[in-house]
């Protein structure tokens, strides 16, 4: 049986780290330690298992069902939750038949009576009522073999409707814990899920945010990377000595909601601020080492900290946010 690391998967797959451990963590796949050998394993199931749910997150099936489809021993349940799968897109495609052929409708109508001065004298309401109520339904139909590249294709255009918007973040004090080793994220989160509930920073400070940001970077010269995390305190706030208080000066920032652990959406949001006609990227002069001045904002986290994180009680939205400037 041939064996991928950690590393080799991440860069074969185009995967990253965090979500491979995030798909672990909700028992999809499973890696393991192999004896005399310094890196974290997946076997030859746990790859396949991984191929299947890279291709039905492209078919837009959520992690739940993906998981409950692997845990049946029987395919019946599978066919069920496609099945399910298909309705619901078939009803989204039909509701976009019809907004499409009303567009077609209009263009026409538009070629055909160019020398109006008004758009509205092209149909009346009468006319609008009626072709509203006649377009027809038409079901969605797929190819018989669609292939991998087509699936990659269609899945970019939909990745591709970014829905970005500016904010300004206004200067802060935070309280910030930065750690280099396994599993990152969840150290540092740990550390500071702590200083919230024991200082009850949520009693003095309600509006507290958390962010957080790559440092380093992973890369596949170095065997792990780092994570810092940044909470927002009263600038006259004690911290724990295992901490830092640092001075945020804010910024403005192109910011899209995700819902975790869509990070590959960050490549999507960086091509928006590309082809923004008004901004342009400010990136830290620090680059890769602080993940190019990137920041997630993990949205309600002090909150749900506060409350000791009550199941189905908080959604998991993360704010990307990426630095912009104005264009000279």
């Amino acid at each position: 049986m041939e064996y991928m690391t950690v590393s080799e998967v991440s860069r074969v797959f185009e995967v990253s780290t965090r979500m491979l451990r995030y798909y672990e963590k909700k028992g999809l796949i499973q890696s393991s330690k192999k004896e005399d050998y310094a890196y974290r394993i997946y076997d030859e199931n746990a790859v396949r298992r991984l191929q299947l749910i890279i291709v039905m997150r492209k078919l837009r099936v959520p992690l739940k069902q993906i998981l409950l489809m692997m845990e049946q021993e029987k395919s019946a349940a599978a066919l069920e939750i496609l099945k399910e799968n298909l309705n619901e897109l078939e009803e989204e495609a039909a509701a976009l038949e019809v907004i499409r052929n009303i567009l077609k409708s209009f263009i026409e109508g538009l070629s055909d009576s160019i020398h109006l001065k008004n758009c509205l004298d092209v149909l009346d309401n009468q006319e609008l009522l009626t072709l509203s109520r006649t377009l027809c339904l038409s079901k969605h139909k797929l190819k018989e073999e669609p292939t991998m590249k087509e699936l990659n294709e269609a899945s970019e255009v939909l990745e591709n409707k970014m829905d970005a918007r500016i904010v300004l973040l206004p200067p802060y004090t935070v309280a910030a814990y930065h750690f280099i080793g396994e599993s990152p994220e969840e150290t540092a989160g740990d550390v500071m899920d702590q200083f919230v509930q024991e200082s009850k920073l949520y009693e003095r400070k309600p509006d507290a945010r958390m962010f957080g940001f790559n440092h380093p970077n992973p890369s596949d010269s170095r065997e792990h990377y780092g994570y810092e995390i940044w909470i927002t305190i009263p600038d006259d706030m004690e911290i724990p000595d295992k901490l830092i208080k640092k001075s945020f000066a804010g910024g403005l920032y192109a910011a899209h909601t995700i819902d975790f652990p869509n990070f590959h959406e960050w490549k999507t949001l960086a091509k928006w601020v590309e082809e923004n006609e008004k901004y342009d990227a400010n990136y830290s002069e620090l680059g890769e080492e602080i993940m190019g001045g990137y920041l997630e904002e993990h949205l309600n986290w002090v909150y749900s900290s506060h409350l000791r994180w009550p199941e189905n009680g908080i959604d998991g939205k993360l704010d990307l946010l990426l630095p912009i400037k104005l264009k000279e």
